[in-house]
């Protein structure tokens, strides 16, 4: 049976993890020590009232990051009341998945891809060109095995990077990242098939991606590859510019 959002948002939690997270009443905290989005913001785990989001906007400014929430599926009363608090939505996300042997059935060719950890240098710098800096590339060391980094390569050219980690039979690819000089021209197939034979390698029967909505180039590769998407997330952020008591 094919994985379901809400395990789909455990593997993304144990594969790209936050430095640290609090249960703090109905939510979960997360310190994402400047590694984005996704290991900072603040999820509902029980029932809330209103006044629990007051407490969890003070928590988290505390850890002096910004007011922010993870909308699932399943929080849309959450959804309604930030927006009524004046919290805008950011970065709606695709959750894209497929079994693991729909990748595999075509040999990645020679020199083309590699897994390799940990990272190395040249990977590092592909991604740090495309804004995956030390912050993101922390949350990959921190992450438990098996993890990998994928490193490929055009006319003996490093070209692109990606990481993939199992939980419970399910890998997941972060920080695919194409160099600029190397876009279309098919790197990212290979990165993604690579990603899936080392995975299947390590029992994984599964591959799933994130992908913002708004990354046509990236959703268009996935739905190629025959992966679906299964459900979605998104942000809630408070503009700095507000004013809540």
């Amino acid at each position: 049976m094919i994985p379901s959002v809400q395990t789909l948002y455990k593997v993304t939690e144990a594969t790209w993890p936050p430095a640290d997270h609090t249960p703090a009443g109905p939510w979960m905290l997360r310190n994402g020590a400047g590694g984005g989005k996704r290991v900072s913001a603040a999820t509902a785990e029980g029932e809330w009232r209103d006044e629990d989001l007051s407490a969890a906007e003070t928590a988290m400014r505390m850890l002096g990051q910004d007011a922010l929430f993870m909308i699932r599926a399943g929080d849309e009363a959450l959804d309604a009341a930030l927006a009524t608090r004046g919290y805008e939505i950011i970065d709606p996300v695709n959750l894209w998945v497929c079994p693991i042997d729909q990748l595999t059935n075509v040999p990645v060719p020679r020199v083309t891809a590699f897994a390799i950890w940990e990272p190395l240098a040249i990977t590092r710098d592909i991604w740090n060109a495309g804004g995956i800096g030390p912050d993101r590339v922390a949350i990959m060391e921190r992450a438990p095995e098996p993890k990998t980094s994928i490193l490929g390569r055009i006319s003996d050219k490093p070209a692109g990077a990606a990481y993939c980690a199992i939980h419970d039979g399910i890998a997941m690819v972060h920080a695919l990242e194409i160099a600029l000089a190397h876009r279309r021209k098919g790197m990212g197939v290979w990165l993604m098939r690579q990603a899936a034979h080392w995975a299947k390698a390590n029992g994984a029967n599964w591959m799933s991606v994130l992908c913002t909505q708004a990354n046509d180039g990236a959703n268009g590769l996935y739905a190629s590859l025959g992966m679906q998407v299964v459900g979605q997330y998104h942000y809630r952020i408070l503009p700095k510019t507000s004013d809540i008591e």
